[in-house]
């Protein structure tokens, strides 16, 4: 079984979950967060992580202590965020994503580093391998690079008579970039072309739409990097102005009126993570820890903006869909 086709098996790995102990650690820890994004676009995952740190017997003020950091979607906060951090020696960095983890192992090789939804840890280099890390970070991958052509498939379905289809993404992110190449792989296989709309920063998304329409792009996929899930608004808006079928790789944007998604259940994998921050903080070595890939995948449509967008839902989607907002 290759790589890609494999992750939707069950892999029974030695350690399968976290284990809640009986009683959490006395002494206090000091916990770094170090977000890509901003407070309030992961508001909603952060919380599924502290509520099960809690869970786990760990209390802010008593035996944990965080030091939060966050980018609001630039790379060069990132690193300065990732060396402050360092510098006030925390006894772990939490880093979901993959630009945030790949800043934390620049600037330490020795702090414990877990990441929560990182799309390719293995392709980056993150990790010598996932069944033996190696290194000081691990945790568990979402695999949106291996979703890409799953999600352009999920799209054409939606959008059955777009020829030309889009990626929003970043070309100068290394992860962005393998999802891109993906992307036109499962283009040559389903039929048309694909067009990659650039966007680094807020200013980038207007003219990128306007770009789109002119290029005639029937479909949209939207990746879950940094700088997407801080605009999401800006994204989500200029969708419907402009009246392109989006397919988001992160929920969020379907609860706040965007059209479908399609992705690992983020909050199971934040949930997950805080299992991996007690391993390591009771004396695991992240270099021995295996990474996880996701157990939930989550289908998500929107029928009201499918209806502002003039488009019938296949039944086949709607009754795999996880979740139908009405």
């Amino acid at each position: 079984m290759s790589r890609r086709s494999a992750i939707f098996a069950i892999v029974i790995l030695p350690w399968v979950g976290p284990v809640v102990f009986a009683q959490a650690p006395a002494r206090q820890f000091r916990l770094g967060i170090l977000g890509a994004s901003t407070p309030a676009a992961t508001q909603h995952l952060d919380a599924a992580f502290i509520r099960y740190l809690r869970e786990l017997g760990y209390r802010e003020g008593d035996n944990l202590a965080f030091e939060r950091r966050y980018a609001g979607g630039s790379q060069a906060r990132l690193t300065a965020l990732a060396r402050e951090l360092v510098a006030a020696k925390v006894d772990l960095i939490f880093a979901p994503v993959t630009p945030a983890a790949r800043a934390a192992q620049d600037a330490t090789k020795s702090i414990p580093i877990v990441f929560a939804v990182s799309a390719d840890p293995l392709g980056v280099g993150l990790v010598d391998s996932l069944a033996h890390p190696g290194r000081n970070a691990t945790g568990l991958s979402s695999v949106n690079v291996d979703l890409t052509g799953l999600r352009l498939g999920l799209l054409k379905q939606v959008a059955p008579k777009a020829g030309r289809l889009a990626i929003l993404a970043d070309p100068e992110s290394s992860v962005d970039v393998l999802q891109i190449e993906q992307a036109q792989l499962a283009v040559q296989r389903i039929g048309g072309d694909l067009h990659v709309a650039r966007a680094a920063k807020e200013a980038d998304y207007e003219p990128a739409f306007r770009t789109m329409v002119s290029a005639g792009v029937g479909g949209l996929l939207v990746i879950p990097n940094p700088h997407n899930l801080t605009y999401r608004a800006v994204i989500i808006d200029l969708a419907a102005r402009t009246r392109i079928p989006a397919l988001y790789g992160v929920s969020e944007f379907v609860r706040e009126g965007g059209l479908c998604s399609y992705s690992a259940d983020y909050r199971d994998q934040y949930r997950r993570a805080a299992g991996y921050v007690d391993r390591i903080l009771r004396g695991a070595r992240p270099a021995d820890l295996p990474v996880e890939q996701p157990t939930k995948f989550e289908l998500v449509i929107n029928m009201k903006t499918a209806k502002a967008f003039g488009l019938t839902i296949p039944q086949s989607l709607l009754l795999r869909a996880d979740e139908v907002i009405q």
